[in-house]
Parts: C-alpha cells; sequence; structure tokens
C-alpha cells in the first residue's frame, strides 16, 4: 500500500509568499477542520470562528513571508496566527469565555494525532497532561490561564498576584519544559 509523501508546510509557506494561491488553497484544505476547531473552541460560536478562519488565512497569505523556520514549524505558524486571530475576537468587551483544561487536551490531541502521522512522533493528551502535572501549580497556572483561558501576562498578574515580570519567565520556562517533555 502506498503511503503520500509528507505534507511540506513550509514549502506551502513559501509559495504563499511568492503569491502562488495554489499553496494557500492547499493549506486550507489539509488544515480548515482543525484550525476550525482550535478557533471555535477558543470563541465558542461556529459562525465567529468560521470568520476568525477566514481572517486568519488572510493574514496567513499576507504575512506569510516573515515566517522564520529558525524560530519553529510552518504548521505552528499557521496554528499560532489562528489562535491569535481568536483570542483577538474574544477580547472585545465582555466576549472573554474560559476554556478548561479538559478541552485543551482534547484539541491537542486531535492536533497531535494529525501530527503523529506527519511525524511520526507519539504525542497524545495523557502525554500532555502528564507534562503539564510535572510544572509546579503557579508556573501550569499561568500556561493555562495565557493558553487555554486567552489571557495577556498583566492579566495573569493580576489574577496570580504576581510581578508581571515573574509570570513571564514562568511562562518562558514552562514552554520550554513543555517542550522538552514532550519531545
Amino acid at each position: 500500500m502506498a503511503t503520500s509523501p509528507p505534507f511540506d508546510y513550509e514549502a506551502a509557506l513559501l509559495a504563499c509568499a511568492r503569491g502562488e494561491r495554489f499553496a494557500l488553497r492547499a493549506l486550507y484544505e489539509r488544515e480548515a477542520r482543525w484550525l476550525l476547531g482550535v478557533a471555535q473552541r477558543i470563541v465558542r460560536d461556529r459562525e465567529r470562528a468560521e470568520d476568525v478562519l477566514h481572517d486568519a488565512f488572510v493574514q496567513v497569505w499576507d504575512h506569510a513571508a516573515s515566517f522564520q523556520p529558525a524560530l519553529g514549524s510552518a504548521r505552528g505558524w499557521i496554528y499560532t496566527v489562528v489562535r491569535h486571530a481568536a483570542l483577538k475576537a474574544v477580547r472585545e468587551p465582555g466576549r472573554l469565555q474560559v476554556m478548561d483544561v479538559t478541552e485543551l487536551t482534547a484539541l491537542s490531541d486531535a492536533q497531535q494525532r494529525d501530527d503523529a502521522a506527519d511525524e511520526g512522533r507519539g504525542l497524545d493528551a495523557d502525554s500532555l497532561e502528564r507534562c503539564l502535572q510535572r510544572l509546579d501549580a503557579p508556573r501550569r497556572a499561568c500556561v493555562v490561564h495565557a493558553f487555554v483561558d486567552g489571557y495577556t501576562h498583566e492579566q495573569i498578574a493580576v489574577r496570580l498576584n504576581t510581578p508581571l515580570g515573574t509570570v513571564k519567565s514562568w511562562i518562558k520556562r514552562s514552554l520550554a519544559s513543555l517542550k522538552e517533555c514532550l519531545s
């Protein structure tokens, strides 16, 4: 049984940067259902999530040339664009809604299953939960508030009654620990 070669996200972004529309279409066809799920979990409304996804793909098209492979994967960059667009949408006054860790692990599990198929890695929601549990409670809270709840560093500092610089350091170090634990 022949398998298709892995999708080259970096090449697709480079093609977008050159103005090759087929590449954006290929990215959309490959990732839209997952990215819509990311947006929908954050904004909690399918119609708004579809708007967020559209806006995010416009940003991907407009800013593909700014992607820097040395800073991370192309696929991760695309997910970050969508995530930031969704967080921006919920930061409108009175619109912030919260996800819990169970939802994060479900979302992560879906994304990681696709990652595992692409990269041959066996990551799952249990691994993410195990790695999160290794973090000290305040550091874990910072990560969850930042990446699940969508809070800014300033909001986290106020919520945890912790200096802003400490919150930023905790998040940076915690992400490095999570990356190491999940690799």
